[in-house]
């Protein structure tokens, strides 16, 4: 049997990482049916569970987990300060909306 350098996981590696996106998808959908309130904790913990989800497939799916640290910093970092970048803009974005409505009315 000739080695290829390959590195196989076992199949229960795969089927708890399955396991756990099944269950944060449940829990994303329980949040909209039991219609969590308010509406900002509802977003946030969606999107909190869907990142999660996407953290999972790209550590695991994409073998990303099993890489150097280097090409991990490389792949993860520009995502997370582009979410950094955009709630800061959503927070000016709202500061300038509220200062607009009392001065010029709404």
């Amino acid at each position: 049997m000739e080695h290829t350098g390959e590195q196989h996981h076992p199949i229960r590696v795969y089927l708890v990482v399955w396991g756990l996106l099944f269950l944060l998808s449940v829990m994303s959908y329980l949040v909209d049916y039991f219609e969590v309130r308010p509406k900002g904790l509802a977003w946030f913990l969606i999107t909190a569970f869907a990142l999660l989800k996407a953290g999972l497939i790209i550590s695991y799916f994409m073998h990303v987990r099993f890489e150097r640290l280097s090409l991990i910093y490389a792949i993860l970092l520009p995502p997370l300060l582009i979410l950094a970048l955009t709630a800061f803009a959503m927070a000016e974005g709202s500061y300038v909306f509220n200062v607009r409505a009392i001065f010029f009315g709404r």
